[in-house]
Order: structure tokens, then sequence, then C-alpha cells
């Protein structure tokens, strides 16, 4: 249902299908949550900024008091998070999703949940550097070469980098998408499947754009800005579909080499005549023979989506989404570091 059209529908359906899909027994959460030290904690400061800073994720039309004390629950959430888990460092962004938690669970349910999610899908962004967090970004372009060569080579030429996708990544979109109903239907979506699906949701809006991105002037200012001001009225189901396909025909596995060789081109030493070579052979690996004479951007869009017929598409999809259900957040509770999720993975996504 959470991978469904229309996903969990509810709120109240939410509270009772978020914990399962987090493997969380609801009846052994506390009902009276341990009082919160601010006091000489190093994070309060900048939690405090950053939730005073988020008038806009609450519902238009709340009354100042019930806010206000829901920006205080977020707070409380937040600061006994990292205390009990001192191995987490806070990250700006964070916040943005801890409160998408907190309007559909209330603060109890919320706190057991944001803090299996900071242990697991969350776990490499709330590392002391971005180090790890860069390397998933790198994940984005392999998808978009994949599946449309032009749209890459344009972003490459740009030199537009990743770094637009940033805030959708860590925020899960909570950050960049006004309409709440939005955010807590892709939040259904990813809880429901592999920790990096977010990855593959962002190289979807990408492709979605493929018009405006080919239509920009090719420069990095330019195309940055067009990408990062990401359009409100994005058709989520269809995306959301568009995603799991290409998760299952393309799975992190397959991407986790070229995701990792990703940081060599964005590098300064990209310039050279051997790394350009190099990506020129590659571009000529993934297109079909007949590509590269001459390319139908329809065509070749429509036969990358539809790898399989629709029926066995969706059944595959829901197979190879429930597995990762299972097996996406406990490879992640496993691997500290991104940097090693190729070997794992290889053992999930054979």
């Amino acid at each position: 249902m959470a991978i469904s059209e229309g996903g969990l529908l509810t709120d109240e359906i939410r509270c009772k299908v978020w914990p399962r899909l987090l493997n969380i027994p609801v009846e052994s959460i506390p009902e009276q949550l341990e009082e919160v030290q601010r006091e000489n904690n190093k994070d309060y400061n900048q939690v405090l900024l950053d939730v005073q800073r988020s008038l806009r994720r609450f519902p238009p039309g709340m009354p100042d008091e019930q806010r206000e004390g829901l920006q205080e629950e977020l707070i409380d959430i937040i600061l006994r998070v990292l205390h009990k888990n001192p191995q987490l460092h806070y990250y700006q962004g964070y916040h943005d999703i801890v409160v998408t938690f907190l309007l559909v669970l209330g603060e109890c349910l919320a706190t057991a949940l944001v803090e299996k999610l900071s242990t697991h899908h969350l776990r490499d962004f709330m590392d002391p550097t971005m180090d790890n967090t860069k390397h998933i970004l790198n994940y984005l372009m392999p998808i978009i070469e994949r599946v449309n060569p032009d749209v890459y080579d344009f972003m490459q030429q740009a030199e537009v980098g990743t770094i637009f996708a940033l805030s959708w990544l860590i925020t899960w979109f909570g950050h960049v998408l006004a309409d709440f109903r939005h955010v807590v239907r892709l939040y259904d979506f990813f809880l429901a499947c592999h920790p990096l699906m977010p990855i593959y949701f962002a190289a979807v809006i990408v492709l979605y754009r493929e018009e405006e991105v080919l239509d920009c002037e090719c420069d990095m200012a330019m195309l940055h800005h067009l990408l990062s001001q990401i359009p409100q009225d994005l058709p989520y189901e269809t995306l959301i579909s568009r995603a799991g396909d290409l998760f299952v025909q393309f799975p992190p596995s397959e991407l986790a080499k070229e995701a990792t060789q990703q940081h060599s081109l964005e590098s300064p030493a990209s310039t050279s005549e051997d790394v350009q070579s190099a990506r020129r052979r590659r571009k000529e690996q993934l297109r079909p023979p007949q590509q590269q004479q001459q390319r139908n951007p329809v065509e070749v869009q429509r036969s990358a989506l539809a790898v399989v017929q629709p029926t066995a598409r969706r059944i595959m999809r829901l197979a190879v989404m429930g597995l990762t259900v299972a097996l996406g957040a406990a490879a992640l509770a496993m691997v500290n570091s991104a940097l090693e999720w190729a070997p794992k993975l290889d053992l999930l996504f054979p």
C-alpha cells in the first residue's frame, strides 16, 4: 500500500504502518519520555535556530500557541536522539525530517522512529564530515546517464555537479516541497523501500524535466538555479512508479562502482584528456549500437522505463522492494561508510 498509488492515505494509517516499516514494536515504546537537558548541549543553539526558522513546515492557520508547543517538542526529540546516540552528528536539514514525523505521529512515537531512522537510513548524513553524503549523491549521475545520455552529457558539459540535489536528499524532500501531503506521500514510499530510493527519485525528477534542462543555457550557475528550483506540480505518482522501475533496472550494486568513479570525474583532474576519454568510452558502452548513430529521445525514454511488461514489472518491483525493506536498513546498520556499500550490496543484489 505504501508504494502503490496514493500511498497510505491518512495519518491514522501511517501511525500504524510507519513503525512496522521500520520494524519497531509499538508496545515497546515508553509512554513517558526522558527529560532533555538543554543546558550545555553542544547542538542546542543550532537546533534552536533551525527550528525557529521552520515556521513554514507547520500547517497554515495553526494557532501560535500550538505551533510553539510543537516546536519545543521538535527540539526535544532532536536533542534526545543525539544525546542517546553520541556517534550521530546533527546536520542542518535534519529537523525537516523530524518535524514530518512529529506532525504525523506525535512526540512519543516520533522519537522512537526518528532514532531508528537516524541509525539506519540517515546514518551516513550524520557523520562528522559530508564525505559519505557526497558519495550517495554520486549515484545520481550514473542513473541519469543510463536513462538519458543527452541530459547527462549536457549536465556534464555545464559542470553543474550534484549539489543542487543535496537538500532533496538529506531532508527527504521535506525542505523543498510546500504541500505537506506530497511530503508524507514520499515518506510512505521511502520508508517502504531501500534507503537509497531518495536518490532514484531525485534522478527521475531531473529526467522528467528533460526539456527544461536541454533548453537551459549550458552554464553551471544557470543550470544549478533551474534544477534547484523544484516544481511544485510534479506528477508524484508517476515519478514514484518510475523511481521504482529504475531501482529494479539499475540496482545500487550495479551503480556502486560508477558512483565511486564519479568523484574522480567531478574533481579538478576531470579536465585531463585521459578522464575525458574515459567518460566518452563509458558513454558509448552504455548506448546500444543503433543509438550511437541516431537517437530518438522518445523511444529511448520509453524503452528505458518500460523494462518489462506492466504486470510483470509491478510484481518484480513489489518483490524487490519488499526484499529491500527487510535488508536495506540492516545493510546500512552494518556498514558505517557508504564507500563500503558496493561489496555488501553485491551480496544483496547479485
